[in-house]
């Protein structure tokens, strides 16, 4: 059985898919942008205020269905530039502690959604 987790603390989905599924005991967020779930906008200043909306709307997500940070066992990050690397993990590193932190991988693509620089999806556990 499958549930669906939304919360307007986050953006909608902008295509058939939910912001996150729970399946048992483990979530699946769909990846998520810098979009500003009030106004719309996309964040992306500087790429560390693009990586902080990223993670804040992560966070709503999580806070949907009833978890942390720290039920977290999975990233993916998906960038623009590995450039932008240091910059990325610097902000996504103050959401964890080093010592339980989750396994991630971190892969550099042609494009992203409205062609952001950086989107990142979890899976966590309760």
């Amino acid at each position: 059985m499958k549930t669906i987790i939304h919360t307007t603390k986050a953006p909608a989905p902008i295509g058939p898919y939910n912001q996150a599924v729970l399946s048992g005991n483990t979530l699946y967020t769909s990846g998520q942008i810098a979009l500003d779930a009030e106004t719309g906008a996309l964040i992306m200043d500087t790429i560390q205020a693009e990586t902080k909306q990223v993670m804040e709307n992560l966070k709503a997500v999580l806070n949907a269905a009833e978890m942390t940070f720290e039920n977290v066992i999975k990233t993916s990050i998906f960038i623009s530039d590995m450039h932008n690397f240091s910059q990325i993990n610097d902000v996504y590193s103050q959401y964890f502690e080093a010592s339980s932190a989750p396994a991630r991988e971190t892969v550099e693509v042609a494009n992203l959604p409205k062609f952001v620089n950086v989107e990142i999806s979890m899976i966590a556990v309760k």
